[in-house]
């Protein structure tokens, strides 16, 4: 290949990765959304796997659909009131999860998924009183390229937010990862941060509830955080990496969508399990070929 040829080609791909970013301004709209997602939804989900509870994100994600389904039968498609519903539904089923377990012998985990059950079921019935086939999908699987601007501003508001809460929170949040019973006899700080913590996930979820939809918004919390814990074990770097992987899945994602005419949520979603499978095979902490020739990183 010569070197005018060479130099072509390598012009096209450059075309091919900008292009969509610099002529299209729903897709640069899409960008700023993933972004915002990215800086909220990548530290909690990092806090989220290292408190064991992964799949309680998951149940949340589900439980503030039928709040966002009743603000939808009441004004629409209004983002005020599906956001303050699913805020309400958010905080209710956490709360009644809590209360369930506390007061019955059922464990959290099981009162969460039933929880989760009634809602997923409750809002699909809701939106489908009133709304189209249409209408279900976007609440589903969200609208990442149609976001506006008081979406935008939405999604800015809740990472910065989130941001500001784990610099205050960090310490005890991590504490009660690394050891809840020391921090209980040294400080009564555990129980208003988790609750401010719960408060934090329900947020990022209902962010994410908008730009790619109740069965889709915790995959931008869980994977890169999963991903990340294959690269590093400190936390503050593991929230960082997570952070750089949201949003590089974002990128792949919107390109994939683009050039491939395919969904843009779900695209976003496989872009960050495509860096979840690859960290789990090469990550450097416990990825399965580390795992597997263990010798190799203790040489000199």
């Amino acid at each position: 290949m010569s070197a005018s040829a060479a130099l072509h080609k390598g012009s096209s791909v450059l075309d091919l990765l900008y292009t969509p970013f610099s002529e299209f301004e729903f897709i640069q709209r899409a960008l700023v959304g993933v972004i915002a997602i990215a800086l909220g939804g990548g530290p909690i989900g990092v806090f989220l796997m290292l408190r064991r509870m992964s799949l309680t994100g998951d149940a949340m994600a589900h439980a503030i659909l039928p709040g966002a389904a009743i603000g939808y039968l009441l004004a629409g498609l209004s983002l005020p009131a599906m956001t303050i519903g699913g805020l309400a539904a958010g905080v209710v089923v956490a709360m009644a999860a809590g209360l369930v377990s506390r007061f019955t012998s059922l464990k959290e985990d099981a009162s969460l998924a039933a929880f989760y059950l009634l809602s997923l079921a409750l809002g699909v019935t809701i939106v489908s009183l009133r709304g189209s086939n249409v209408d279900l999908l976007h609440v589903l699987f969200g609208t990442v390229l149609a976001l506006d601007d008081n979406t935008l501003l939405l999604l800015a508001s809740i990472s910065t937010l989130t941001v500001l809460a784990l610099a205050v929170l960090y310490r005890p949040l991590v504490l009660e990862c690394v050891d809840p019973i020391f921090l209980r006899s040294v400080s009564r700080a555990g129980t208003p941060t988790h609750l401010i913590f719960l408060g934090l996930v329900v947020m990022n979820l209902v962010g994410g509830f908008h730009a790619l939809g109740t069965l889709l918004a915790v995959g931008m919390m869980m994977l890169p955080a999963t991903a990340a814990r294959f690269w590093t074990s400190d936390i503050t770097m593991m929230m960082i990496v997570s952070i750089l992987i949201g949003i590089v899945s974002g990128i792949a994602g919107l390109l994939l969508s683009f050039h491939a005419e395919l969904p843009a949520g779900p695209a976003i979603i496989l872009s960050a399990g495509v860096v979840y499978v690859a960290s789990l095979l090469i990550g450097r902490e416990g990825g399965v070929l580390w795992l597997a020739w263990p010798g190799r990183h203790l040489e000199a």
